[in-house]
């Protein structure tokens, strides 16, 4: 009779781990069979698949994909050490919603076109091929990221207050009442919601188009407003970038090393030298 544990384990490996022939060969198989139905469900989406005969393929391609990745992800929850802590991680979520949008579809159609989220499956691909180092920089841009979490707070709270006074004083200047036709002089700025939207375009310098100011108090406020973005568009990058390089930097007791200096007090680098570089007192006077 197999040994149940010793067959569950043998699985676990080949799933779980990429440091065996078998594992490396099944993470392969893997990332092709989410490529190729990340690639049906965007075939899908074509003009020429609503066709009788396109139709039945790539429905029935989605379900064999989605049936696979279904007995997989019961397959791994089965033979995983903690379960639960599999299901909360990340791949864990990831391989859940991969499967998701195809059940909810049987009740609202359409969600199945949500398969595309499959795409993220792929980055088992980093440890399939010994990027750790790559996943290790995406955490600490996410430390970070959640170093400064407080600093960005304020900065998106700051956003939003410029946001409502330049919307607000725009439906005052744009959407004030023409006393000769009775309506507002730019329709396109009727209500602050509609002139917000014009804000948030011109605070990150897109610029459509499709909402512009006529009148002259307008064009001053675009002109100010514009300059307002630039100087704010700097600013996440700066505190991301600050706290980045505040984590890369060695521990101010790891930063002197050696003895210090007698004469002078500066940090010997060297636990050898015999005399300082910088003042030339002698560090060995005995």
């Amino acid at each position: 009779m197999p040994d149940t544990r010793s067959l569950k384990e043998t699985i676990w490996h080949v799933i779980f781990e990429s440091d065996t022939p078998a594992a490396k060969a099944f993470d392969l198989v893997l990332i092709v069979a989410i490529l190729a139905s990340v690639a049906v469900v965007v075939l899908s989406t074509l003009p020429h698949a609503d066709a009788a005969p396109y139709q039945g393929v790539y429905f029935g391609l989605e379900w064999v994909f989605t049936i696979l990745f279904t007995v997989e992800y019961i397959t791994r929850l089965a033979v995983a050490r903690r379960p639960l802590r599999y299901a909360l991680s990340f791949f864990g979520i990831v391989d859940l919603l991969s499967i998701l949008p195809a059940f909810i579809g049987l009740l609202l159609p359409g969600t199945e076109r949500l398969l595309i989220v499959r795409t993220l499956r792929v980055l088992r691909i980093f440890r399939i091929l010994k990027l750790t180092r790559y996943l290790q920089e995406a955490q600490a841009l996410r430390t970070a990221l959640w170093q400064s979490r407080h600093k960005i707070a304020v900065f998106l709270t700051s956003v939003v207050i410029i946001v409502l006074i330049a919307s607000s004083l725009m439906y005052l200047i744009e959407g004030s009442i023409n006393p000769e036709t009775g309506l507002p002089t730019n329709d396109k700025f009727s209500s602050i919601p509609s002139a917000m939207y014009w804000t948030i375009i011109t605070m990150t310098t897109v610029g459509y188009g499709d909402v512009i100011p006529t009148t002259v108090g307008g064009k001053i406020l675009t002109t100010i407003l514009v300059l307002v973005g630039y100087s704010l568009i700097i600013v996440p990058t700066g505190i991301l970038s600050a706290e980045i390089t505040t984590k890369r930097q060695p521990p101010a007791h790891e930063a002197v090393i050696g003895r210090a200096c007698p004469g002078c007090g500066r940090s010997i680098s060297d636990p050898d030298a015999n005399f300082c570089q910088a003042c030339g007192e002698n560090l060995n006077p005995d």
